[in-house]
């Protein structure tokens, strides 16, 4: 090659502007890299603006853009056509300037000191001191990264993430600053915490501090946390039929399938964690298959019905009694006597439960998740178009207490109820084979940490939640130091923290992450991953992906 042509290619490659690479995530997902970040959010634009076929949702991120499709074939459709993109930068234009008071005194104030060699006073200065903007969304709704003016903070994350950091915590990692829209797991270094409402679906823009936004840092002796404003509330309108919590067990949330369109807001699709037991609950009941209806863990679930309704209960498999307050010669039973009786229903079969009797769900056999429908489906107000509990970010009903009634809608599809069904086997004490394909940034770990990988038996860690699964092992080593810049991520993503510990994301999970994703659950076992009970153990097994993985432009043109 002539070097002037060389060096002429090279020019046209700037100008041009087109995607590096594609790395596959999971089976119905893909990530494209670009240069740098007007091309994120080049890219981002354009496929907002003219969706691909299949195309889902798109999440940009620091130098990333995540692309989700509706099935595998559409994944790898869009995969050869974003190789295939021309990327025209965006106009840049200044947003609004928000002031956000903060009390430095965080936690990992005086180690940030140390680490940029600042001190505490200096790490203060130098983050009031500049302007900072938010250049994309993520990991929860009201998250916003921010890009300074320097790099005069840039610090590590911390090697083991918090379960719990407060809301309001303003926080560093990498070259950006946040600030924790409300309580929720991370691994950023907290300097400080401020009591701006940084997320507010009452507010015409929920997000203080949006993409495009500036950011000014004011510091003060004590924050003050104003109380939102919201109309005077009426008396909540009586529930003429539906069911009244008796006791919510360990955690009973309502449930649809997710709210799916919404990662450029920070928010996650949330949903049932075993989608199939969700529908097979509300087909036996004659619901559509997308009805809200309840999740509960680990049984203790006990309901009462207020009015005549039909349920079904499916999902990890556990004894179901129903006390009746009536002579179970009046309800046509076969049982004999007068007074309060019992009797016991089946699993995955619909069922009648009159005005006053009380349905109680045992402890699981195995598994672990239970879902109860009621006929109808579970009325309760939509956000963002689902009815679902959102734990991460706090949007949707919040999860259910004793006492508290739960309407019936007018979601019934079918005349008829259905007939009962069978379940699968459901995972227990034992080992659970889940099978994953290499994610996007397995190459951050060598062969030997891979066959570890796969070849050890995980333990799910009791601070395990609809989040994320936390697994017990043998740590695994990665082969790269440094930090990951924030990129969108997927459920059934198995990121890896420093500490080496695997961390399987689940429904609610954040929709960034800035921690090496080694693997990912294929799409049809997140339904069996989210019923592995706490101790139990996972055994992770490769299987081939169906998308080209870092596929570059040439090798795109060669296959």
């Amino acid at each position: 090659m002539i070097e002037t042509a060389g060096q002429t290619l090279e020019v046209q490659k700037a100008v041009v502007h087109k995607v590096s690479s594609v790395r596959a995530v999971g089976t119905r997902a893909v990530l494209a890299e670009v240069p740098g970040t007007q091309d994120v959010l080049a890219l981002q634009a354009l496929l907002l603006e003219n969706p691909l076929p299949g195309q889902l949702d798109v999440l940009a991120a620091a130098e990333t853009v995540l692309v989700t499709a509706d099935s595998p074939v559409a994944a790898r459709r869009i995969a050869a056509r974003l190789l295939q993109l021309d990327l025209t930068a965006p106009m840049h234009r200044d947003g609004e300037l928000v002031v956000i008071d903060t009390v430095y005194d965080g936690e990992d104030l005086a180690e940030v000191g140390e680490l940029t060699g600042l001190g505490t006073d200096g790490v203060i200065a130098a983050h009031t001191g500049q302007t900072w903007t938010v250049a994309f969304a993520g990991f929860a709704p009201g998250f916003g990264y921010m890009v300074g003016e320097n790099q005069l903070l840039e610090v590590p994350r911390r090697s083991s993430p918090r379960t719990a950091v407060p809301a309001g915590s303003v926080a560093l990692a990498g070259n950006y600053s946040a600030v924790y829209p409300r309580r929720s797991p991370g691994g950023w270094q907290l300097i400080g915490r401020t009591g701006a409402a940084m997320w507010d679906l009452d507010r015409e823009q929920p997000a203080l501090a949006a993409p495009g936004h500036q950011v000014q840092f004011r510091a003060v002796r004590d924050v003050v946390t104003l109380a939102p404003e919201h109309p005077a509330q009426g008396t909540a309108p009586e529930v003429a039929s539906g069911l009244r919590i008796v006791s919510p067990g360990l955690q009973s949330l309502i449930q649809d399938l997710g709210r799916h369109g919404h990662s450029g807001l920070g928010v996650s699709a949330a949903g049932a964690l075993d989608r199939a037991s969700l529908r097979r609950a509300n087909r036996l009941v004659g619901n559509a298959q997308s009805a809200a209806a309840v999740e509960t863990v680990a049984g203790g679930l006990t309901v009462q019905a207020v009015g005549d309704q039909v349920l079904a209960v499916t999902g990890a498999p556990s004894d179901l009694t129903i006390e009746s307050p009536y002579d179970s010669d009046d309800v046509d039973f076969d049982d004999a006597g007068s007074g309060p009786s019992w009797r016991a229903v089946p699993m995955a079969t619909p069922f009648a439960l009159l005005d006053g009797e009380t349905l109680a769900i045992g402890a699981p056999e195995s598994g672990f998740r239970s879902y109860l429908a009621v006929r109808g489906g579970v009325d309760a107000a939509p956000v963002l178009g689902s009815r679902s509990t959102d734990t991460m970010s706090g949007i949707g009903p919040a999860p259910l207490a004793a006492g508290q009634l739960v309407a019936a809608g007018g979601e019934a599809e079918s005349g008829v109820v259905g007939h009962p069904e069978l379940q699968p086997e459901f995972p227990g004490t034992g080992v659970t084979v889940l099978d994953v394909v290499p994610g996007p940034r397995a190459d951050w770990f060598d062969t030997g940490a891979l066959t570890s990988f796969c070849g050890q038996d995980w333990e799910v860690k009791p601070q395990s939640n609809r989040v994320g699964m936390r697994l017990q092992g043998t740590p695994l080593q990665r082969t790269r130091q440094g930090e990951l810049a924030s990129e969108g991520t997927v459920a059934g993503a198995l990121q890896v923290p420093p500490e080496g510990l695997p961390v399987l994301f689940l429904a609610d999970h954040p929709i960034t992450g800035g921690y090496p994703v080694i693997a990912v659950v294929v799409d049809s076992q997140l339904d069996r991953a989210a019923q592995v009970p706490i101790g139990g153990k996972i055994r992770f097994r490769w299987v081939e992906s169906t998308l080209t993985e870092n596929a570059t432009p040439e090798q795109e043109a060669s296959n």
